[in-house]
């Protein structure tokens, strides 16, 4: 006769053999000197006694999971997990099918977008996968456009595709991101075109926004903007054209000519949607969820885990 913690031990190892080493019954029976049909009896008991405990996860589940922890940990109210693809051009077309569908899940209707490379990956696939009945009825930039050539970066375009491959009306920003001057600024934001973005601005019920690292490239004259300060405050990520570092501060300068979306007007949308690409890394995804403006989040699976890790 065995005591009770040589009993537990026995069907332990006869778990171990069979679960974990693939080990066919019969081997296991005549490796502890033992029938067959008594091996499959003692793996009955080990799980009936909570030594085994087989869990099967769903599709999807694991994700949930992640996405349930972040939602505790940042506040977050929801997003997508996409997984990586072959290489980072297949990881960026998963990540835009996920913000498109959280769009429609969300019931999105008045919607700001930002700029940016995932931004563009998104126009690509949109034109690749056209949803013409989304709920989506109008869409308008958050930020001017930029001077250099890239398609990223072009905001009123990109609004334009976006909202023909999603059946919404465009309404866009013809004023550049960054003017010559602060002066400049001031001049631009006080006419018509500057105060008509300003009411699209403020009836828009979701904003997608791109979270990227710093520093970036482009870098968006950040030395003229900004001077030192974001050597100093330790700046790690960027949306829109707004920096922030690890702690969720959004550095402010008195020098900054950028035209974007307000801060306070992009904190008033409901839905406030973070989007990562495939390069985004774990210490700009931390910063950006620190500042706490973001409801929603889309990102790599593996992008997720490894910020709850740390």
């Amino acid at each position: 006769m065995y005591s009770g913690a040589q009993k537990a031990q026995r069907l332990a190892h006869a778990a171990r053999r069979y679960y974990l080493e693939d080990r066919k019954q019969s081997d296991i029976a005549r490796e502890m000197g033992v029938s067959r049909p008594m091996i499959s009896r003692m793996l009955r008991e080990a799980r009936e006694l909570g030594i085994v405990e087989i869990v099967v996860h769903e599709p999807g589940e694991g994700d949930r999971r992640i996405m349930d922890r972040l939602c505790r940990v940042y506040g977050l109210r929801g997003g997508v997990l996409a997984p990586d693809g072959a290489d980072d051009g297949q990881t960026n077309q998963s990540l835009s099918r996920g913000a498109v569908e959280l769009l429609e899940e969300l019931g999105a209707r008045r919607v700001g977008i930002g700029w940016g490379h995932l931004i563009g990956q998104l126009v690509t696939w949109l034109e690749e996968n056209p949803r013409p009945n989304s709920t989506v009825s109008d869409l308008c930039p958050l930020v001017g456009n930029a001077s250099i050539p890239a398609r990223n970066y072009q905001s009123n375009e990109n609004v334009r595709l976006i909202a023909q491959q999603l059946g919404a009306v465009p309404h866009f920003l013809y004023l550049p991101a960054l003017p010559e001057s602060l002066e400049e600024k001031q001049l631009l934001c006080s006419t018509e075109v500057y105060r008509q973005i300003q009411l699209q601005w403020a009836r828009m019920d979701t904003a997608l926004v791109n979270i990227g690292d710093y520093p970036s490239s482009p870098d968006f004259a950040s030395l003229v903007r900004y001077g030192s300060l974001l050597q100093e405050e330790h700046t790690c990520g960027r949306l829109l054209i707004y920096y922030f570092n690890e702690a969720g501060k959004v550095i402010q300068s008195e020098q900054d000519f950028a035209i974007q979306i307000p801060l306070d007007a992009l904190r008033r949308s409901p839905n406030l949607i973070g989007v990562c690409s495939a390069n985004t890394s774990v210490r700009a995804l931390r910063g950006a969820l620190n500042t706490g403006i973001f409801s929603h989040i889309v990102a790599r699976r593996e992008l997720a885990r490894e910020l709850l890790e740390q």
